[in-house]
């Protein structure tokens, strides 16, 4: 048995974890071939790698999602079969995954109980609980209110809810998927003094992530995974960023954006008082507000759901304006003069959807249709009607050629491309046509490390020939690098407006967490 003497620990640890040789299959599609993992106990293990490396799938066998088609599982250096997540719950192993698994209207206490009432008399099961989980949250210092409806607390805490409700199931293994996707600057930093105490009482993480910074400040080891393959697994301590990603890709990769300084020019978009209400009168926008120019990326900065979704849909055409106006190059658009997204397009507009599969592209459509989507009646593709097959597929080649679309095959269903290419595609057909003003919703997410560089270049080299480009985006790092100015926006507002060079992740998150009281929201209790 392989023992090792963690730091900051008393005595030798065995393996909490133990792949051996696991493969897994679907179709002709090798997700997983020949992986080893070690996990000691005790320690924070970050899992990085591209899209389709093999992270999930390796991570959904060892809760009991899928089932290898060959290789071993050790818990604890004895072996074991999981065939489903029942069976890996009662082994100790916990998963918090990406999009939470709460019930909106359930308290705190509720949420944390349901499935695992462990008595006839719900009452007993609850009080029996709340003593348990008080012992839990002070061990690991994750405080929150029990009797708090779930839907009322701020995003941070909804994941305190989640570990909590794995610790309750006596989790000392806990898989963590992409965490800090939805959080600011300052509860990540909660999250991770949370992660340190759970390392500290000897629980092990298992953190699956694509962000390198934060692999660099929390785990103890990293494996990098490519092509379904484990490819290397070292100490944090003895590696940095610029590593790991050669790693990831097989090639160096820039991780921050070259670009020289902005020359703002004329201001071809103006956006003026704008508000928005939803079904339920909610003010999803409320009296926003700003400029673009010609030459200029402005980033907007916020956690989901805070307007930037509707800011987007109102200013490509697809939600008409219910109060307030914009000027788009010198046509004003208002409540008495709406715009289709068609007719948005002819004034010179792109808009790369935040959701590419329910915006931006049709699965079953062949790459080729994908990449005129918008543009099917233009006289290049269109004649009286009839589409142009020949012209369609030699620009859809061109596009790809272009954007380095994997692999060059027009008449590919456009689902099956990987998320990267979909993206990259979608990108390609906005971008090409050169507009005045290129509207981006979250123009690499779910992409792969060396196509967040490819698309970043892109983006810069629009700029630099005089478009206007307004990227939304809740990756503050990609926002910083990227953009040249920063809108925050928190509740439907623009709470902040700020130079990038002159800001950084922590001011801009302070900014994020201002509530409609023009508070800042605590994140803790």
């Amino acid at each position: 048995m392989t023992v090792i003497q963690q730091q900051g620990q008393k005595g030798p640890v065995s393996h909490a974890i133990r792949l051996e040789r696991i493969n897994k299959s679907f179709g002709a599609v090798h997700a997983n071939a020949d992986v080893d993992l070690e996990v000691e106990a005790g320690e924070i293990h970050a899992i990085v790698g591209e899209n389709g490396a093999g992270k999930s799938t390796l991570m959904s066998i060892l809760y009991g999602f899928y089932s290898a088609d060959s290789g071993r599982i050790y818990v604890a250096d004895s072996e074991v079969q999981i065939s489903d997540s029942k069976t890996a719950i009662s082994l100790g192993i916990g998963m918090v995954h990406q999009h939470f698994m709460l019930v909106e209207n359930f308290t705190v206490l509720e949420n944390i109980v349901l499935g695992a009432e462990g008595s006839w008399s719900l009452g007993e099961s609850l009080r029996s609980a709340r003593r348990r989980l008080q012992e839990i949250s002070d061990t690991y210092g994750l405080s929150v209110d029990l009797d708090a409806i779930t839907s009322e607390l701020p995003v941070g805490l909804q994941q305190r809810v989640e570990i909590l409700k794995a610790l309750y199931r006596g989790a000392r293994i806990l898989i963590l998927d992409e965490p800090t996707g939805v959080l600011t600057p300052q509860e990540v930093d909660q999250l991770f003094a949370i992660l340190r105490t759970l390392r500290e009482q000897g629980v092990s993480v298992l953190l699956i992530t694509h962000k390198l910074q934060e692999v660099i400040a929390i785990s103890d080891r990293v494996s990098v995974m490519r092509g379904g393959r484990m490819v290397d697994t070292v100490y944090t301590a003895q590696t940095n960023r610029e590593e790991l990603a050669e790693l990831m890709v097989g090639r160096k990769v820039l991780l921050r954006v070259d670009k020289e300084p902005a020359k703002p020019a004329e201001t071809l978009l103006s956006v003026n008082n704008i508000t928005w209400h939803d079904d339920s009168g909610v003010p999803r926008l409320d009296d926003v507000s700003f400029e673009l120019k010609a030459g200029e990326i402005v980033g907007i900065a916020g956690v989901s759901g805070n307007g930037q979704t509707e800011l987007l849909r109102v200013l490509s055409g697809m939600l008409d304006i219910q109060r307030g106006s914009i000027e788009i190059d010198g046509i004003r658009v208002s409540q008495e003069n709406q715009l289709t997204p068609k007719a948005v397009r002819h004034l010179g507009v792109g808009h790369v959807a935040e959701d590419r599969h329910r915006d931006g592209m049709v699965g079953a459509f062949e790459a080729q249709e994908t990449a005129i989507m918008g543009f099917q009646d233009e006289p290049e593709f269109n004649s009286s009607g009839l589409l142009n097959q020949t012209a369609i597929n030699r620009h859809c080649i061109e596009l790809m050629q272009q954007f380095d679309v994997r692999p060059v095959a027009p008449t590919l269903k456009s689902a099956g491309f990987s998320g990267g290419n979909q993206q990259k595609l979608v990108i390609a057909r906005e971008m090409a046509p050169k507009p005045k003003i290129l509207l981006v919703g979250q123009p690499t997410r779910g992409v792969d490390i060396g196509a967040i560089e490819f698309i970043h270049q892109q983006i810069v080299a629009l700029r630099d020939a005089g478009s206007a480009v307004l990227v939304v985006s809740v990756e503050l790092e990609e926002i910083l690098s990227l953009c040249d100015r920063i809108l925050v926006m928190s509740e439907g507002r623009i709470v902040g407006d700020v130079a990038a060079s002159e800001t950084d992740a922590r001011a801009l998150g302070l900014m994020m967490s201002i509530s409609r009281s023009g508070e800042q929201q605590e994140a803790t209790e």
